[in-house]
């Protein structure tokens, strides 16, 4: 499967952005999927993740109850609300994919494909 990703951008401190992305192939709705952030000079990171039909989702702390992730397995899309945006989010985030499995879902070996990544800066 191919990945997108695409919505980042500049926004001011408290701002919304929602990212999407979207999937080629025809199993998009059998794999989990999750996205990742990585600021300069850090490692990646989980953000959010959901499970292949959406009945599951994971948050990282840093970002529970500002960021949401959704799925529309019917458009091969995944989003991500994110809101009330802090300057420490600015990272450029990625979307990735991998076969169902159960927890984990911060472990970056997991996931068998990745987008190429969208740059979000929020400015103070």
């Amino acid at each position: 499967v191919q990945l997108q990703a695409s919505g980042g951008g500049l926004v001011q401190a408290g701002g919304s952005l929602r990212l999407s992305c979207a999937a080629s192939g025809r199993t998009f709705d059998s794999y989990d999927m999750g996205w990742f952030r990585q600021a300069p000079g850090t490692e990646r990171e989980i953000v959010a993740a959901i499970s292949w039909i959406g009945g599951s989702t994971y948050y990282a702390d840093s970002v529970k109850g500002r960021f949401t992730i959704s799925r529309d397995n019917a458009k091969n899309t995944v989003y991500l609300q994110m809101n009330s945006l802090k300057p420490e989010d600015t990272a450029v985030y990625y979307c990735a994919a991998r076969f169902p499995r159960s927890g984990t879902w911060w472990k970056l070996s997991e996931y068998d494909y990745w987008g190429q990544g969208t740059q979000v800066t929020v400015s103070s």
